[in-house]
């Protein structure tokens, strides 16, 4: 077996990632995240540090300002009695107060519990229950209304308004709005808290196999290691423009947040429905997306090229596909070709040759359709970081043939998150990249654990400075997710290349990502879905799409009964499901997404992302005969998703 010591080992900054982290304000010596805004503000004072156009009214902060606030609302908090090493739950949404309030309540020596403020009434009540917060900051009176009638029930002591509203609720706790803390900071002097790397930062809740959420301790330095690596791939520089468009709260937009802005880079906070127009006005150099994202903006590319004359979509049609074979030789030439990192030298001068035969067309394409495409996309920006789900193989193509780099990147909630990301100088597409500096990747069987060899499929394992310190109040999720080594089990599948550049191949375990980064843990609407009478067997499917899909096992029985009282021609016992085109009957199909539709919105917690929107009904049932079935009954997920790969690609490709 051929294995690679690299592989299993730490990995160590290369001389072009010793250059580039030279660039960047070093944090190296600091041991807690709200160190960073005093050091920043020295240096960027002047600089702006956000922006936020499309509130009412449009603002913005310097980095000196953004550091006077910070320590006023952490005054503020201390002179309400918030104390060291408790938690504080924050829901509030992307604005400048959201990262007041985040970096004041560490500044205090406390620790946040946060969610988006549009999240269900039951998550955000699970995640006070779990987390004992002794205080609560909201965005807003309207979200402090869905949880007031559980308050008097939890320890809490103390209400925070991030907006200005006047606070009038009748309740039995303490209760200001932001300015109002601010104001109190004003007033009294701040207590410095020595906080140490290993002290708890945040809980970020991420939901458990039951559908439960559980909250993942990140610590100063879980966090900081994102902080004091991300230059090794990419610099930042102050007044660097960046798009912000991902929830502030979540693991990767926050740590990327955290990185860009120590680096005094402006953020810029947009949403959906600004998002193309702010491209075109800020014209930034940065961006940090979902792959749902890049998947907008390419379908949005597409209709104006279908809204072209006949003649007009011709020519583009031309241009992309010599472009596209053009990018192909490419990646051969250059040894970025995931499809074939072993060229032989036939292959690479074929490549090379092929190359230098369509140069000028794809440079000639540039010229008349690309450089436009980047003209809309304001014509500045110089890298796109994908993470929160893998990038569609055609959206990789895509990009890169209109000359804009996509630096994908892989990690989890878990991880702080990024363990790994492709590097602009080696951005291997349909790859995730190397790993961070001080991060350990192994590829170990799924049923044994022992390491596999370089190119083999098996399960991720992740080892380093940015793995959590386990599940808030959870010690048995805790051990079952790291091993006594420190190993985290990622639950996905993967290879690693023999240049260490790691591919994720699938899921071990069940949750789903949507493109949009939204995870879905199938199993709780599985069992909704099987309360339909119709419905025998049921997987969910939909990893890194815009939406659910469901494979269905019917039930054949009570769909015959069904079919007897429709008139419809089909007998599913002299034409069984094995053989019938009946499945695909347009009636059959609307009375399973009628049940599908009824059973998941019926669902305790349910979200619009749960909505399953393409299914397909299959003839075989799952069994152990056919290694679809444990012995003990359970669904093999990635049996199913292998066996019925084409068919699942069907369903989304329509």
């Amino acid at each position: 077996m051929i294995t690679s010591k690299l592989a299993n080992d730490t990995y160590a900054m290369t001389d072009r990632e010793r250059q580039n982290l030279s660039r960047t304000i070093d944090y190296s010596q600091i041991n807690s995240i709200p160190e960073i805004w005093s050091i920043v503000a020295a240096k960027c004072g002047n600089i702006i540090a956000v922006n936020t156009p499309h509130s009412k009214p449009p603002f913005s902060l310097t980095y000196r300002e953004v550091a006077i606030q910070i320590q006023l609302f952490a005054t503020g908090l201390q002179s309400l009695g918030i104390q060291p090493h408790t938690a504080v739950a924050l829901f509030a949404d992307n604005s400048p107060r959201w990262l007041i309030a985040d970096q004041g309540i560490m500044l205090t020596g406390a620790f946040n519990a946060v969610r988006s403020s549009q999240a269900e009434t039951q998550e955000l009540r699970s995640i006070l229950d779990n987390s004992n917060a002794q205080a609560l900051v909201v965005e807003d009176l309207k979200t402090l209304e869905k949880l007031s009638s559980r308050l008097a029930d939890l320890p809490i002591s103390l209400i925070v308004l991030l907006s200005d509203e006047k606070p009038e609720l009748d309740l039995p706790i303490k209760l200001v709005n932001f300015t109002q803390t601010i104001d109190l900071g004003r007033t009294t002097d701040f207590s410095p808290v020595a906080l140490k790397k290993t002290d708890l930062a945040t809980l970020i809740y991420t939901s458990g196999t039951s559908g439960n959420p559980k909250g993942v301790m990140l610590t100063h330095g879980n966090l900081l290691h994102q902080v004091n690596t991300c230059g090794t791939v990419l610099p930042g520089s102050p007044g660097l423009g960046v798009l912000s468009i991902l929830p502030s709260w979540h693991s990767y937009e926050r740590s990327c947040e955290y990185y860009l802005l120590s680096q005094g880079c402006t953020q810029i906070y947009t949403n959906i429905r600004y998002f193309k127009q702010d491209l075109k006005e800020y014209q930034p150099r940065c961006i940090v997306v979902v792959p749902r994202l890049l998947d907008s903006l390419y379908e949005g590319i597409q209709k104006q090229f279908r809204e072209q004359s006949p003649k007009q979509q011709k020519l583009v049609a031309d241009f992309f596909g010599w472009s596209k074979k053009y990018i192909k030789a490419r990646r051969i030439v250059q040894g970025l070709s995931l499809e074939c990192l072993a060229p032989t030298l036939s292959q690479k001068l074929n490549a090379r040759i092929q190359m230098s035969i369509l140069a000028p067309i794809h440079a000639i394409a540039d010229q008349l359709v690309y450089s436009k495409i980047r003209a809309a996309t304001g014509g500045k920006i110089e890298n796109i970081i994908s993470g929160g789900g893998s990038l569609a193989k055609h959206l990789d193509l895509f990009f890169e043939i209109i000359g804009i780099d996509v630096l994908v990147g892989y990690g989890l909630t878990e991880t702080a998150p990024i363990t790994n990301v492709r590097r602009p100088w080696q951005n291997l597409r349909l790859s995730s990249g190397k790993p961070l500096p001080g991060t350990e990747i192994k590829i170990v069987d799924v049923e044994t654990y022992e390491p596999v060899s370089i190119g083999q499929k098996g399960l991720v394992l992740i080892r380093g400075p940015q793995v959590m310190q386990g599940y808030y109040r959870d010690p048995e999720a805790t051990a079952k997710a790291i091993d006594p080594d420190g190993w985290f089990n990622s639950g996905d599948l993967g290879m690693l290349t023999v240049n260490n550049d790691l591919t994720i191949t699938g899921r071990a375990k069940d949750t789903i990502v949507l493109s949009n980064g939204e995870n879905i843990e199938p199993t709780p609407i599985e069992d909704a879905c099987l309360r339909s009478q119709y419905i025998s067997q049921i997987v969910l499917v939909g990893q890194d799409q815009k939406s659910l899909g469901a494979l269905i096992v019917p039930n054949s029985e009570a769909l015959q009964a069904w079919l007897n009282t429709q008139n419809l021609p089909l007998d599913l016992a002299t034409d069984p499901i094995e053989t019938a085109p009946a499945l695909d009957h347009d009636r059959i199909l609307e009375l399973f997404r009628e049940e599908l539709s009824r059973e998941v919105k019926n669902r305790p917690g349910y979200r619009a992302d749960d909505k399953i929107a393409v299914i397909k009904l299959i003839s075989e049932p799952f069994s152990i005969e056919n290694g679809l079935l444990t012995q003990t009954l359970k669904i093999r997920r990635p049996v199913v998703m292998e066996r019925y790969h084409g068919m699942i690609n069907e369903m989304f490709d329509r």
